[in-house]
């Protein structure tokens, strides 16, 4: 048996889980998550993981494999790191194993990654830093416009005549958004259209990878707006000999930190079997 965690370090959030297998068997024992709200990312590493402990009933001692992932490699106490494509990778086959793809949509940029059925990397392609494609960005129009982060979605799918943003540079599309504003837009059919250009690069960037059919499941911390998932079937839809099917999961949020335990339990398992048990840090 062996007991591992993974503590994904993002730009917007810290997410940990913890995890116990055995036999080839996968039990998900804890999870938690804290933004990051201009707080220590490494003190908060510390926190998420004090809370997937306490909640498991665990001390530190008994866990065999800290994995971090995402920007987490300094966390003091990790054992290994992990890349978050192949984090974001195996955490999308533990939450729906028809997945064939995973989207990560975070804070900062977009990222779609192909997989196989085991969540090996076969390739992957990623906006720019700098593209209004982003959480952060439609973070900063939401509260622009007054709206709380949990009510983008449902807004989103109220619009009649989105207008649709189409800058790529985030500084120009907020300026679109205010513009919109003063012609008198409404706040829905401002999301759907920040949503809908969100949408046709992220479906740019499935078709850049082959992903043209089979399941894409959607993690980061974008996966669970509908309205978000909602424009991004729409213009799958619209998009010829593309049939892929667009899933997210309640736990999307979480996969780079399912992740990097799980694959923190193999390389744990592998380097046992071979004598050399490793420890953390």
């Amino acid at each position: 048996m062996t007991i591992a965690a993974g503590i994904d370090v993002g730009t917007g959030a810290v997410k940990a889980a913890l995890f116990k297998v055995e036999n080839g068997e996968e039990t998900w024992l804890s999870r938690s998550v804290v933004r990051m709200r201009q707080r220590d990312p490494i003190e908060l590493a510390r926190v998420v993981f004090d809370n997937v402990l306490e909640d498991a009933g665990l001390a530190q001692a008994q866990v065999d494999y800290v994995a971090s992932t995402g920007e987490g490699e300094s966390i003091p106490f990790h054992t290994g790191h992990f890349y978050s494509m192949t984090t974001h990778a195996r955490g999308a086959i533990f939450l729906d194993r028809e997945s064939r793809a995973a989207l990560d949509v975070g804070a900062l940029h977009g990222r779609a990654i192909s997989i196989d059925q085991r969540g090996k990397v076969l390739s992957y392609k990623m906006t720019s830093q700098c593209a209004s494609g982003s959480g952060q960005f439609l973070e900063n129009i939401a509260r622009y416009l007054g709206i709380a982060q949990e009510e983008i979605g449902a807004l989103s799918r109220q619009a009649d005549k989105p207008e649709v943003v189409s800058s790529i540079c985030a500084v120009l599309a907020e300026t679109d958004v205010i513009n919109m504003v003063s012609r008198g837009i409404t706040a829905p059919n401002i999301l759907k259209g920040i949503h809908l250009s969100m949408a046709a690069r992220l479906s740019k960037l499935l078709k850049s990878i082959g992903a043209l059919d089979g399941v894409v499941m959607m993690t980061g911390g974008l996966a669970l707006d509908k309205g978000l998932v909602a424009a991004l079937e729409e213009d799958i839809a619209n998009i010829k000999d593309m049939k892929t099917v667009v899933r997210s999961h309640p736990d999307s949020i979480y996969a780079g930190a399912i992740g990097a335990a799980l694959w923190g339990a193999f390389r744990f398992e592998k380097l046992a079997a071979a004598g050399d048990v490793p420890k953390a840090a």
